[in-house]
């Protein structure tokens, strides 16, 4: 098993490791927004969602637009470490959800030593360490992307297939392997509740993940019409503005009456 740490990468201000990517051999900063998942049951949050940003909030274009792709894959492995930091330092203690470049992940092989190193200095569980790849990207490899994510469940991570019923992958990637958790794609979620065949589809889903036993996540809740149709059918777990925007480096909270 090859497992190597990924090279020091620095700051301008000469601080160390896995905090900024090298593009093109230019260090640039960066940074997180966080968004609440929440229970619908318990009426709590159960994890925050790192969304990469710039130094100042800037989207998540932005930042990607300074990243060769030749250097995805070292991108890839400081974004997980520097969520768990940021997460940490904003006394996070739920469940963390960290997303992955699903063409990058197969160029780092069993390369996650920083991650749990990251995990083990800021005493994050791993079990609450939550890697979404996203369907909505084409895979190159895929036989091997669904190797090493199920790798990351033997050390101890979960994992969920994000933006499902919309991309390229899903069921495909569900029938060779079973993650954690499914995340339903926005474009499913939008007025569920005046849509029959949306409803239909995201019924199925359901019973699909209930034999599977996997957790189903609603994402891109906007509207508590929405939220209403969704809960009643089942689903437990959100996502979404109607419950809070991404917070810029903090913690957005989640009004009870919401719910």
């Amino acid at each position: 098993m090859d497992i190597q740490l990924m090279p020091s990468i620095h700051t301008r201000t000469g601080s160390s490791i896995d905090e900024f990517a090298l593009a093109g051999g230019v260090d640039f900063d960066f940074s997180f927004a966080f968004q609440p998942i929440v229970n619908a049951l318990t009426r709590e949050v159960v994890s925050f969602e790192a969304l990469v940003r710039g130094p100042s909030g800037e989207s998540s274009a932005e930042v990607f637009a300074k990243v060769p792709r030749e250097n995805l894959y070292r991108f890839d492995q400081a974004c997980r470490v520097k969520a768990i930091r940021v997460a940490r330092r904003l006394n996070l203690h739920t469940r963390l959800n960290i997303n992955l470049f699903p063409n990058a992940i197969h160029l780092t092989g069993m390369n996650i030593r920083a991650t749990l190193q990251a995990s083990f200095q800021e005493g994050f569980p791993v079990e609450d360490l939550i890697f979404e790849v996203s369907e909505a990207e084409r895979l190159i490899h895929y036989s091997r992307v669904v190797e090493i994510f199920k790798s990351y469940e033997d050390f101890g991570f979960q994992t969920a297939i994000d933006d499902f019923g919309t991309g390229y992958s899903g069921l495909r990637m569900l029938a060779e392997y079973q993650p954690n958790y499914i995340k339903l794609d926005r474009n499913i979620i939008a007025d569920i509740h005046q849509n029959h065949v949306k409803q239909t589809i995201v019924k199925g889903i359901g019973e699909i993940c209930k034999q599977l036993c996997i957790e189903l996540i609603a994402e891109g809740v906007e509207k508590f019409e929405e939220y209403e149709w969704l809960h009643e059918a089942g689903i437990n777990i959100f996502q979404g503005y109607y419950f809070a925007r991404p917070a810029f480096e903090a913690l957005a909270e989640v009004r009870l009456t919401l719910f």
